[in-house]
């Protein structure tokens, strides 16, 4: 339960000390609902549970949003080709999302993209009546994707779409070839970065009263009887042989988010002769990260493509390309982006650019799983988005399926079947829960030169630190008053201040160098060096706060090195098979070390 003498901001930190005091709760209390899983849709269900004054705890294995939830297409959007696909009710649920974050809930986090939908060209006057008819057919579909918006958007947040001309378009985006090009629609969705919304919902579960923990690996459920009453956990980061290393935590339910893993959860109930009733399907997307300067435009772009769509996509000073959208049954921690994969985006995307795009343009690439309800269709682009609740055991439910915008309502529908069974009508709360940062964001936005001023900073990194943190700026304000060396920028990634990899450390549960360099910051895809030319500052300020010695920064950034190496090599192999043997020729540096043979900073011995 949450002090109410704590402000939210402090209750909400997830430090060091915060961490191993909520380990010692972990083994010593038991639980209303323990989730598994610190992905979007575990995080929002430990937030919905809490927020329902449940006593609740969640564990994640690896970092928050280190799976399918940092790699995505970093937009909160309705899903405009399921209108065509007549999912009207996903459509329906998304938009009403989108409208939330961006209004109540995070609109610190999520905000307006504009996008055009170019519309191609025919052969001369024969052509004209196709023209005309593409161009009513998808402007009928924008149309009714505003119309949706408005009427069940919950506070639109979007500007309306607009027609445009051949000329109008190629204003807005000069890199469009012109002679395949008769004009565009504008329309408007949400982007927000993924990774950092997924860490602010855990902290905002945190500072409902939740026990949060990173690095607590769920390795097998407890029963009694025909009753889950627990899960057995491993504390990833305790020293190797540690007999505190694995405990149990106690719980009425147990909430498994597990994503692609859900499989993993599934297993485990194969020793009482349990068939869960539920299948995932993990679907491979790759995304291209190219400098801004690539491509002259002033929107994103979305394209058909013969198996689904392709996003092009505004991000800061740089452009997301993506998606693929193809099977995967090989690693699930790492998926690996191929050779063909990045030559399959650069295709594509190069079919309506005026300057064609090659691998030398490349600054980043990753690659994500979406967990896909299983189906009959072959293609996993044709699989629903559709999410599912299932019960295989008293005391388990698991939650599968769905799309990320949508991370609310699956944890809602969980939680109410939580609810349910632990007796009395707790309501879901969440629709009218600003997330942290979001109270008073507004207002200092407003304010935000006169902020700049009273702390000596330039109004842009007031701005830049607002858009990622909101009202939580003040916090890194602090550190910056405190130490001012923390306004210079990072080396090597100068979008970034040193004082965001301080408050990670401190405040965001970091607990490793690839968690602040590829989720706390996307440093890691925004620049060549991969965040190679950052890991020693990144390390030495982590360290400070962490309590590390040279020899563990030393590990740390091996570690980091060795695994941008094997990303690297993996997209360079010819196919699926090929890309994940070189991306795991680098082990996880939490990932179960003590399982792979390897030292506490996932080097080999």
């Amino acid at each position: 339960m949450r002090d109410p003498h704590v402000l939210r901001s402090v209750a909400g930190q997830l430090s060091p000390s915060r961490r191993a005091a909520d380990l010692r709760r972990l083994r010593a209390e038991r639980f209303d609902v323990l989730v598994i899983g610190g992905g979007v849709t575990g995080a929002g269900a430990a937030v919905d549970a809490a927020s329902r004054g449940l006593k609740v705890a969640l564990v994640e294995a690896r970092d928050f949003a280190a799976g399918t939830s940092s790699r995505s297409s970093k937009l909160i959007h309705g899903g405009l080709r399921y209108l065509e696909q007549l999912e009207f009710n996903l459509v329906h649920e998304a938009l009403t999302e989108r409208g939330l974050l961006a209004t109540r809930l995070a609109p610190h986090l999520v905000r307006p993209v504009p996008f055009l939908v170019p519309l191609p060209a025919g052969q001369g006057v024969r052509d004209l009546p196709a023209r005309l008819f593409r161009r009513a057919y998808y402007g009928a579909g924008v149309a009714a994707y505003d119309a949706f918006a408005g009427l069940f958007g919950g506070g639109r947040g979007m500007p309306l779409h607009r027609h445009l001309s051949r000329e109008g378009a190629r204003r807005i985006f000069p890199s469009l070839r012109a002679d395949g090009l008769a004009g565009a629609i504008r329309y408007y969705d949400g982007q927000v970065d993924d990774a950092r919304l997924v860490v602010t919902l855990a902290r905002t579960a945190a500072s409902l009263g939740a026990t949060v923990v990173s690095s607590a690996r769920a390795v097998g459920l407890i029963r009694q009887a025909r009753e889950v009453t627990g899960v057995r956990v491993r504390d990833l980061e305790a020293p190797a042989g540690s007999p505190e290393a694995e405990f149990e935590v106690r719980a009425r339910t147990v909430i498994a988010a597990t994503g692609v893993w859900t499989d993993d959860m599934s297993r485990m109930l194969n020793d009482v002769g349990l068939r869960p009733g539920i299948r995932v399907r993990a679907s491979k997307g790759v995304h291209l990260v190219v400098p801004r300067s690539a491509i002259t435009g002033e929107t994103g772009l979305i394209l058909r493509t013969a198996s689904s769509v392709l996003f092009v996509i505004p991000w800061g000073g740089h452009w997301i390309i993506g998606t693929t959208d193809t099977d995967w049954r090989l690693d699930r921690s790492h998926p690996a982006a191929s050779a063909s994969d990045i030559d399959y985006l650069l295709r594509q995307v190069n079919t309506v650019l005026d300057r064609p795009l090659t691998t030398a343009d490349i600054e980043g690439v990753y690659a994500g799983l979406r967990p896909l309800l299983a189906g009959e269709a072959d293609s996993t682009s044709k699989l629903s988005r559709e999410h599912a609740v299932i019960e295989p055991m008293l005391g388990l439910l698991l939650v599968a399926g769905g799309k990320y915008t949508t991370y609310r309502v699956m944890a809602s529908d969980v939680v109410d079947r939580a609810a349910r069974r632990l007796g009395g009508q707790r309501p879901s709360r969440t629709a009218d829960l600003p997330l942290l940062g979001a109270d008073g964001y507004a207002a200092m936005w407003r304010d935000r030169a006169d902020l700049a001023r009273r702390h000596g900073v330039p109004v842009g990194v007031v701005e830049h630190l607002l858009e990622r943190y909101g009202s939580l700026t003040l916090d890194l304000l602090a550190l910056i008053d405190a130490d001012p060396l923390l306004a210079s920028p990072l080396a090597g990634a100068p979008e970034y201040l040193a004082a965001e990899v301080t408050y990670a450390a401190r405040a965001e549960g970091a607990l490793h160098l690839e968690d602040v360099l590829t989720r706390r910051t996307r440093i890691s895809i925004e620049t060549t060096h991969r965040g190679l030319e950052s890991a020693e500052h990144t390390a030495e300020l982590m360290g400070a706060v962490l309590g590390w010695d040279a020899a563990r920064r030393a590990r740390e950034v091996a570690h980091y090195r060795a695994r941008v190496e094997a990303e690297r090599q993996s997209q360079l192999m010819p196919d699926d098979a090929t890309a994940d043997a070189a991306r795991l020729g680098a082990p996880d540096v939490r990932g179960y070390a003590a399982d792979r043979g390897v030292d506490d900073a996932g080097l080999p011995r």
